[in-house]
């Protein structure tokens, strides 16, 4: 498994990280046995990865406690990263930015991952409603004590990546030097700007969802969950659906001409963009794991990138409606917009 170093944090990573969304209660698409969960997180660090993503809010917090027991004893070869900021409870106040619920959310994701600190820690969306001289200078404060090496953000909007840099700068706060948002040949927004702003800030990036909900995953999207979920309300007949359907038919043509799967040719295609440090990988069972494994040295060619950007252009989205993260308030509510 290839390393690449994550931004300027000096920290090396795994071209391939293990995102462990999937593991714990997380309805009919996690794994709540705990033992097999185990199994497949150890299998993923036998294999070269040394990177393991995961978030409070994942499976109510199941899923960091999965972690932990796999990295008893592996702790100090691993690179840890959660997330906070996502709501906790119904009470408002467990979530978001305020330094309140930071300080609360990192003893409690350090209790659960039964570590001393944290490798990075990530804002998981960003908290329009709390100052970001706020957020990072709590953030700032966990650096200082030692329990968080590194801070990061999630699918943040480009013009909320650019003021946090800025409001570190003015406050003299730590900074952000990750993001992690969602990539894949059918959502390429983040290259028209997050991509490259993330660049010129060196910031490393994580990406999540490369094989889009399990539309890349090479089997029919209406037999999978996941896909069923994203695709609106399991309805397929949608046209923004079907041009899904019909642009994934296309790219199954190239995965053809490139005489890989589908799910390589997705990996491969999100790994070759020169401003992601590493990918996330989510799987569920260890053949999962193993599957996408396969697509470690997986590599594209000029030509076959030319026929995915005839297919799916650069910056867009073949689904508008599946671009959720990326809403801000002042398009969601309509007081905002009106005197």
């Amino acid at each position: 498994m290839k390393r690449r170093i994550l931004g300027a944090t000096g920290i090396s990573v795994s071209e391939f990280a293990l995102g462990a969304m999937n593991f714990g209660d997380f309805g009919s698409s996690g794994n709540a046995d705990h033992t097999d969960a185990v199994d497949i997180i150890h299998a993923a660090l036998d294999s070269g990865i040394n990177f393991i993503d995961t978030a409070d809010v994942y499976s109510g917090g199941e899923s960091e406690v999965i972690v932990g027991k796999a990295l008893k004893g592996r702790r100090e070869d691993v690179v840890l990263a959660t997330k906070f900021g996502l709501p906790m409870s119904p009470d408002a106040n467990h979530a978001g930015g305020s330094a309140r619920w930071i300080k609360r959310a990192v003893e409690d994701s350090l209790r659960r991952l039964d570590t001393d600190y944290i490798d990075l820690y990530q804002m998981h969306r960003t908290d329009y409603t709390t100052d970001l001289d706020e957020t990072l200078s709590a953030l700032s404060d966990l650096v200082r004590a030692g329990k968080v090496r590194a801070i990061g953000s999630s699918t943040f909007p480009v013009e909320r990546t650019v003021e946090a840099q800025w409001a570190a700068e003015k406050g003299g706060h730590r900074r952000f030097l990750t993001e992690q948002p969602r990539y894949s040949l059918l959502s390429r927004t983040i290259e028209e700007a997050v991509l490259p702003t993330a660049q010129r800030y060196g910031m490393g990036v994580l990406t999540y969802a490369p094989l889009s909900g399990g539309w890349l995953s090479g089997a029919d999207p209406t037999t999978k969950v996941r896909a069923r979920i994203a695709a609106g309300e399991f309805d397929l007949s949608r046209p923004a659906n079907q041009a899904k359907i019909e642009t994934v038919r296309e790219l199954g043509k190239v995965a053809q001409e490139a005489g890989m799967p589908l799910t390589h040719l997705a990996l491969a295609f999100v790994r070759s963009h020169p401003a992601v440090t590493s990918v996330l990988i989510g799987p569920r069972t260890r053949e999962q794991l193993d599957g996408l494994l396969a697509a470690a040295d997986a590599e594209l060619s000029d030509d076959i990138l030319d026929r995915i950007d005839e297919i799916v252009a650069p910056g867009t989205e073949v689904n508008a409606a599946d671009n959720y993260n990326a809403t801000p308030p002042a398009l969601v509510d309509k007081r905002l917009r009106r005197r």
